[in-house]
């Protein structure tokens, strides 16, 4: 039936071809008339000297079409201004948009943002005809009078779902492509001085089918719009293969040079590749003189060998200019033009992808086009603050999700050293994706001749723009849109076009079109699996993997612990870099950062805030998971080989640095003060590794005592984007012998109490501590005259779901602990007093959870209260606990926070390998992390002891007879919890109480991040035991007067 179902579908196409009726945007096989071929990114200049510099205001041949147009936007395509390309039409009364910039920005239509379902009623090829915005562009423009007799093209960066073109009115063509450049060649439609262009941009079209990626559906154009003006002959393409020999020692340029002759007269021509290294030396220098018939094209290709280049790559990104020039027969230069080029080799061995013959290792995110502010339109000041932040966070690959970006990002990338994966704009995944679902294949665009060809052009114009790039070594075909047998001839076309680089293609999994292994979020025992074997020729890097929701990027160290288990296992591409927040102003004046949903997307489908999975905040400011990455993706390693004798193993995974190129040293920390400290110096190649003895004084184990050792490495010399003493690498080491928690707390003294009134009020030094029996709870802590608990501690089991937690359901799991410790029933309380303490044994129940809570309070002479907490269950079948814990209430006024424990950043029990244990101070206040959403945030880890004091250096302390996880905030759980499903709700929605929360727990659910939609935080982050118990101390600190 299936098949009745395409040929019907198939038919009526052609149908309407035959009649007529059928339109350019709904006909999946017209995706494109009167464009250009693709060809790579460059432009004729008039001289060598302008080509070498590259800058295209320089040339006199570009002419920007950027700015402001006069703009038309309709909600349908009947609604559309008839004729409006004719340069009669008025358009006095029509608004105006900037070229680059995304018409939702700027006032017109609905930001959408949805993962996987299409904005509009699935039904390929067709689009909903009563709802599908139409833009309509006009500008005039002055032909420079030097083009006269030229060629002119117009150049479109990026493109419309479907767009058509007009040149004075006439029509110049039709284009599909959001994010592929288009050209048209205008010479004939252009005139002597005013000219005026029009452009008629559709909202969505069949090709949108193709465009399922997972970020904001935003339409214009995101990038530039120009024209340039080549000669009747000219360079029209190049291909600069840059490569090394064997030894990976001397280069090869290899270059294939496209010329065309639009006169109708043969000329003879001479071309010249020069090779000019960055000191403006010329090293290389080769001329062919070429006999171009008239009207025709013809390539030339040119080879030789260059003498031990400098090598590019994310390490040592060395370029070399390389400058085409075209003369005539007498030697007059006709144009020239330049790209930068880098000698490096790509390649599989051993089932290792190879750069110049070593194995890399991909520390990779994924990156979506974006900005907070222009949408879509990325400017270089945003892309230099994203190289900087990969750069200094040990990143050295990005996978460009899901499509061609911006030209300039890859010069950048050229330029600074990033390793890339260049995918093709298909995305098909509301029809279905291999190894996800099943879905229907005979509907599926990816498996339908009629849009093969469709297909077929993304992936070439992808190759054809961003050949000459460097930093791109992979080649992807796209993401989740099926693996039909057009993709099997793409490969074979892309390895035929381009055997420089490899192939990817995460929906062939392990069949033959993809010369690496990419799976998306792979389990970990698959990883095992294919680590253990060996019979594999392909490396296995993951295309997508640890989700970076909200709070998240748990367990990131076990990902690497089996990458480096063996040599196949090459890392992969974090998802992904940034959130994707668009900036918006509330009804109350408060900036927040939008996602779905927000700023009238509720009127559409929406993914709520699912685009939310950075790294890094919309405007490029590092969540805490991130300097977890920066830890686990450092290139020097360090490892205990017996630091009790200073003896530590460093491991080089550098592909070129010698360590002798950075600054180490080493801290040592007695209870988390520094008690020594010393420079060392290390030799060592890259990919090797060595022992190193450090001179570390004497160290003596005592009770109450623990020694850590903490190395670090920094730049010694400023590099591009990196400060001289930067670090970049670190590593913390807990001694074997410590003995922290192993302390008597002796004390004497008097001590009393009074109990009555349905309260235990005990007088120790200058304390009084109140415990309420109606409760069984600690309610009050007076030191002198400074009352410092506003309130009960309370039992707390529950944390504000993480969007982690939404995705695999804790919120409505787990349900039942959401106020266990709240609905409870107080048993028993008893007191007892010997000569230096009083202890209050207080039974509960916890009637939620049907379990018995036992709380011990032994309040000493000095004012010191010790908690002992446990908890049983009370029957069979209980889920995980969220947290077990209490919190406390305080002023406000103690809002200063000390601790000694892990930090200084936000860290949990599965992402705490970058914080290491120290002393650290700040505010409570400093604790918040603003994630998109409001959840559970400012977590601590192994924390020994804390303090909240006010001004004057009064306030609490707590000890933990353990390590504690700890939480101090000015907002409560319920602040933060939107309850059994997501609310629409942002930071801003939150507004601080005057008040100090305090969870101080035993243990708390890890945030996990294998992905946000269903697994679970690893079985050692979770609280599965059906016994908890812990203990604290609470005392009193003043500052030393």
């Amino acid at each position: 039936m299936k098949k009745y179902v395409l040929i019907f579908l198939l038919g009526l196409i052609q149908v309407q071809l035959a009649t007529g009726q059928i339109n350019d945007w709904e006909n999946p096989q017209v995706f494109g008339i009167n464009k250009e071929a693709a060809r790579a990114t460059f432009l004729p200049y008039q001289s060598k000297e302008a080509a070498i510099a590259d800058d295209c205001q320089k040339s006199d041949w570009y002419l920007s079409l950027n700015g402001i147009w006069k703009f038309n936007w309709v909600y349908k395509p009947e609604d559309k201004p008839k004729d409006f390309y004719t340069e009669e039409y008025d358009t006095s009364d029509w608004g105006e948009m900037p070229v680059p910039g995304n018409w939702e920005l700027n006032g017109y239509g609905t930001p959408i943002y949805t993962n996987i379902t299409y904005p509009f009623p699935k039904n390929p090829p067709f689009i909903d005809h009563s709802h599908n915005p139409v833009g309509s562009y006009k500008r005039n423009f002055t032909l420079p009078e030097r083009w006269k007799n030229r060629r002119v093209y117009i150049h479109f960066e990026s493109g419309a779902a479907a767009m058509y073109v007009w040149v004075n009115g006439q029509k110049v063509g039709y284009s599909q492509n959001t994010k592929s450049p288009t050209e048209f060649d205008i010479t004939k439609y252009v005139r002597k001085g005013e000219n005026n262009i029009a452009i008629e941009a559709y909202r969505w079209s069949d090709g949108s089918y193709l465009e399922d990626q997972d970020f904001w559906r935003l339409s214009g154009f995101d990038r530039g719009i120009y024209m340039y003006s080549p000669d009747q002959i000219r360079i029209a393409d190049f291909f600069a293969k840059a490569g090394l020999d064997a030894n990976y020692k001397n280069g090869v340029l290899d270059v294939d040079i496209d010329l065309v002759n639009k006169l109708s007269e043969t000329k003879l021509v001479r071309v010249n590749v020069n090779l000019i290294n960055n000191a403006g030396k010329q090293i290389l220098s080769i001329s062919s003189s070429v006999e171009l018939k008239s009207e025709s094209e013809q390539q030339i290709h040119i080879k030789d060998k260059v003498d031990k280049p400098l090598q590019w790559s994310n390490e040592t990104p060395n370029l070399y200019t390389l400058l085409i020039t075209l003369s005539d027969r007498d030697g007059k230069l006709i144009e020239a033009a330049s790209c930068k080029v880098g000698f490096r080799n790509v390649e599989i061995k051993d089932a290792q992808l190879m750069i110049n013959g070593k194995p890399v290792l991909v520390r990779g995110v994924n990156l979506h086009e974006h900005n907070a502010y222009n949408g879509h339109v990325v400017d270089k000041e945003t892309m230099l603050k994203d190289i900087k932040l990969m750069k200094q966070h040990n990143v050295n690959a990005v996978r460009m999700s899901h499509y061609p970006q911006s030209p300039l990002w890859y010069k950048l990338c050229d330029e600074y050293g990033l390793f890339l994966v260049d995918e093709a704009n298909i995305e098909s995944h509301a029809m279905g994706a291999e190894w996800q679902s099943w879905f229907n294949k005979d509907v599926h665009p990816a498996y339908s001749p009629e849009w093969a060809p469709a297909h077929k052009d993304r992936v070439e114009r992808l190759f054809q723009r961003d050949k000459n790039h460097p930093s791109v070594i992979i080649w992807s075909m796209g993401n989740e849109c099926g693996n039909g047998p057009v993709f099997y001839d793409i490969y074979d076309w892309l390895k035929k076009a381009d055997p420089t680089r490899l192939v990817q293609f995460e929906q062939a999994g392990q069949n033959r079109n993809t010369d690496i292994v990419c799976p998306m979020y792979p389990g970990m025992e698959s990883m095992k699996k294919y680590a253990e074997r060996t019979d594999v020729t392909r490396p296995y890097i993951m295309c997508e993997y640890s989700h970076a929701m909200g709070n998240s990027n748990g367990n990131f160290q076990e990902y690497f612990d089996i990458i480096t288990s063996s040599k196949q296992m090459q890392g992969g591409f974090i998802w992904d870099w940034v959130d994707q927040g668009l900036h918006a102003v509330d009804d109350s004046g408060r900036d927040y950062w939008a996602y779905g949903g927000d700023i009238g997307g509720y009127k559409y489908t929406n993914d709520e805030n699912f685009c939310a999975n950075g790294l890094v905040s919309p405007d490029r400011i590092p969540h805490p998971g991130l300097e977890e990455v920066k830890k686990v993706y450092q290139d020097i390693l360090f490892f205990n080989q017996d630091i009790e004798n200073g003896i530590v193993t460093i491991q080089n995974r550098f592909l070129t640095r010698n360590l002798k190129e950075y600054a180490f040293k080493w801290v040592l920390k007695k209870n988390g003060k520094i008690s020594a400290e010393a420079p060392f110096k290390v030799s060592l190649n890259a990919g090797e590794s060595k022992e190193i003895k450090l001179k570390l004084p004497k160290i003596t184990s005592s009770k109450g005592v623990e020694y850590t050792l903490d190395i670090y490495a920094f730049t010694a010399k400023a590099e591009a984007l990196i400060p001289v003493g930067f670090e970049i690498a670190r590593e913390q080491f807990v001694f074997k012998d410590n003995d922290y928690f192993e302390k008597e707390h002796a004390v004497t003294g008097d001590i009393s109490y009074e109990d009555k009134n349905n309260r235990i009020v005990i007088s120790a030094s200058n304390s009084k501590i109140t415990i309420d029996k109606w409760s069984g709870l600690l309610s009050g802590y007076q030191y002198k005259e400074t009352n410092l608990l506003n309130g009960s501690v309370e039992p707390d089991f529950w944390r504000a779901p993480t969007d982690n937690d939404f995705g695999n359901g804790m919120p409505s799991k787990l349900n039942i602990w959401r106020n266990a410790g709240q609905n409870r029933t107080v048993k028993d309380v008893k007191v007892t007093q010997t000569d230096h303490f009083v202890t209050v044994e207080s039974d509960l129940w916890l009637n939620d959870v049907a379990s018995p809570y036992q709380l011990t309070y032994t309040v000493y002479a000095d004012g010191k209260i010790k908690v002992d907490v446990n908890w049983v269950e009370g029957r069979e079948g209980l889920p995980e606990i969220p947290r077990f814990g209490m919190q406390l209430k305080l002023d406000n006024q103690f809002d200063q926070f000390s601790y000694y424990g892990r930090g200084p950043w936000e860290n949990y029990s599965d992402r705490k390998t970058s914080s290491f244990l120290g002393i650290y101070s700040s505010s409570v206040a400093d604790q918040q992390v603003d994630y998109i959403r409001p959840q559970e945030n400012g977590n601590k880890t192994d924390v020994r002891w804390l303090t909240l004091t006010n001004t004057d250096g009064i306030g609490l302390k707590i000890e933990g007879l353990q390590p504690l996880s700890v939480k101090v905030s000015h907002n409560p759980v319920e602040d933060l919890d939107s309850g059994l499903t997501k609310k629409q709700r942002h930071p801003s929605d939150v507004t601080p109480r005057h008040q100090v929360y305090l969870n101080v727990d035993f243990k708390q659910r890890g945030l996990g991040g294998d992905d946000s939609w269903g697994r679970y935080p690893h079985k050692p982050y979770l609280l599965l035991d059906n016994t908890y118990s812990y203990s604290y101390t609470i005392s009193a600190v003043e500052k030393a007067n």
